[in-house]
């Protein structure tokens, strides 16, 4: 039984469910089309994912996924490290008004209740590994389980626990890294051999993601050992995305050499290691990057999203988190549709 059987899919393309850029309309027109669909759920409030889900449901009959961070309780509901000096002096030289919420991120036992409630036909989970129980609970609903992993033990470890498949994440991925290993920061894997030492030690099936802009690109990676290619970036400038304007131009420059097509891990805007253009904010706070001198993730994450506000107020591509995956020089502005029409037409 193949992943594309399992999952009711009619071509092996999965759109990344990447927080604040999916929109139920996009995750509909890709699973009407016959791939995936999917909505990036980990910043959404209980609430709202219930009628995002509903509207998903409301505009197609086929499979889809919600993809929720793992936060433990602790992480979600604690500050225990202050405002770096650096930070709240651009707030005060910038006059941004700032105020950190009760509380850095939502709960995520909140979120899956939800999916407990609302049983949808695919959940993925990125930042950490829930309990087999869990996995259960969701697969008795009638539930695919889907973790995501950054390294081969992160992989094994989804396999244990009884999961269907994982998205198995390379280092050219764009937005942030889904593992929680310490193995797969201290070595990041490129995509390729992460597929194949994944294989080596687990036969779950497995969904590539990290760099996938084309077909060409699909065949590759299920040539190497994955079923499926998650495809993030090239969503993001077609018509249903939900990203900013200005985020998206940016994204356009940089396949037109109108800006710099450099991409960067960095953990300055949110503790946690992800992939975006590089832009000011970047160069200019470089020094802080090491993760000693940063809070982590999601406290982090809390604290700068005042300044993210203010530049997308200010139409200011600078100072905004414009994740991206190291293939964004092959970003089009496009139809959703036409893009996977043209992924398609190379398989």
């Amino acid at each position: 039984m193949t992943l594309l059987n399992t999952l009711n899919l009619t071509y092996p393309i999965v759109q990344a469910p990447m927080a604040g850029a999916t929109t139920p309309e996009l995750a509909a027109t890709v699973s009407n089309f016959g791939g995936l669909g999917s909505l990036g759920s980990g910043m959404t409030a209980p609430d709202v994912l219930t009628s995002q889900i509903d509207t998903i449901q409301s505009l197609t009959d086929r499979s889809f996924m919600i993809n929720l961070m793992v936060l433990s309780e602790q992480d979600s509901t604690t500050f225990d490290t202050a405002m770096p000096a650096w930070l709240s002096q651009y707030y005060q030289d910038n006059n941004i008004e700032f105020a950190l919420p009760e509380r850095p991120a939502l709960s995520f036992l909140d979120q899956l209740q939800v999916l407990y409630d609302n049983p949808v036909p695919v959940a993925s989970f990125t930042f950490g590994i829930i309990s087999a129980e869990q996995v259960q609970h969701l697969q008795g609903l009638g539930t695919r389980v889907i973790g995501t992993a950054n390294h081969p033990l992160e992989a094994k470890a989804w396999a244990d626990i009884g999961a269907d498949a994982v998205c198995v994440q390379g280092v050219e991925a764009g937005g942030h890294r889904g593992g929680w290993l310490p193995q797969s920061e201290s070595d990041p894997l490129g995509l390729l051999t992460l597929i194949s030492q994944t294989r080596a030690c687990t036969d779950i099936p497995l969904i590539a993601a990290g760099g996938i802009m084309n077909g060409q690109a699909i065949k590759a990676v299920q040539a190497a050992g994955a079923e499926l290619a998650q495809i993030g970036t090239a969503f993001l400038t077609t018509d249903t995305c939900g990203i900013n304007d200005i985020y998206k131009q940016a994204l356009l420059d940089a396949s037109q050499d109108k800006r710099s097509s450099e991409t960067r891990l960095t953990r300055l805007f949110s503790g946690k290691l992800a992939r975006g253009l590089l832009n000011d904010y970047l160069r200019d706070f470089a020094k802080f990057e090491s993760a000693n001198e940063l809070p982590p993730y999601p406290q982090l994450n809390a604290m700068t999203k005042f300044m993210r506000a203010n530049a997308s107020q200010n139409r200011d591509a600078e100072h905004q988190s414009l994740w991206a995956g190291q293939g964004v020089a092959l970003v089009k502005q496009e139809s959703t549709l036409e893009l996977l029409e043209r992924l398609v037409k190379a398989l």
